[in-house]
């Protein structure tokens, strides 16, 4: 499967944001946009001014790389979106929100989502009591994830937990440190994303 593996803080500084790609290390002072506040590139350091269509693009590769998410997937998310009955906007972070990995990263089991994919791609994850190693399952109502593995590599999951604790877990999951298991207690909103999404120019942009 297609993935980005190049420099991320190189998307940070691209979106003039932090997006948190590498977690709670991006609030330190070794992070590179803090570093540098301009965008990657020789001529970076020049600003422009962006046009709608502009400024629409850029929201959309934003949401795309705070979940990790490459352009062919992100439209089907949107087509799907668009056909469900509700707001498509809002729907479309719905989405993107209930993939697995992102749970995973919500529970605080990953300091990233990159980091929550591959413990899901390792066969540590468990929905309902059933095995689920593909980071875009998306979990439903009333589904209950938990994580399960060798004494090992509880070890590394635990530092996970304290690394994340001063990122809380949001309301729509019920997590339970001493089982490391969540319930999903109803659908995700708007405001339990913790990043300043737009949905809206991404809707316009798709629609044009």
């Amino acid at each position: 499967m297609a993935r980005y593996t190049g420099a991320v803080c190189r998307l940070c500084r691209r979106e003039g944001e932090k997006l948190f790609l590498k977690g709670t290390r991006c609030s330190t002072e070794k992070c590179g946009i803090t570093k540098r506040t301009y965008a990657p590139g020789q001529h970076g350091q020049n600003r422009i001014k962006l046009s709608n269509y502009g400024i629409q693009l850029r929201e959309k590769q934003k949401v795309k790389r705070i979940y990790g998410v490459l352009e062919r997937q992100f439209r089907k998310y949107f087509e799907v979106a668009a056909k469900t009955k509700g707001v498509t906007g809002k729907v479309l972070l719905q989405l993107l929100e209930r993939r697995l990995d992102n749970v995973i990263f919500r529970m605080g089991l990953g300091i990233s989502r990159s980091q929550a994919r591959q413990i899901v791609r390792h066969n540590q994850v468990f929905v309902n009591n059933h095995r689920v190693n593909i980071p875009s399952f998306l979990v439903e109502k009333d589904d209950l994830v938990q994580w399960k593995s060798k004494d090992k590599a509880k070890n590394k999951i635990m530092e996970n937990l304290e690394i994340s604790k001063e990122r809380t877990v949001p309301s729509w999951l019920q997590f339970n440190a001493g089982e490391l298991s969540a319930k999903v207690l109803r659908l995700p909103e708007k405001e339990d994303i913790q990043q300043p999404i737009h949905e809206q120019l991404i809707v316009e942009l798709y629609s044009k």
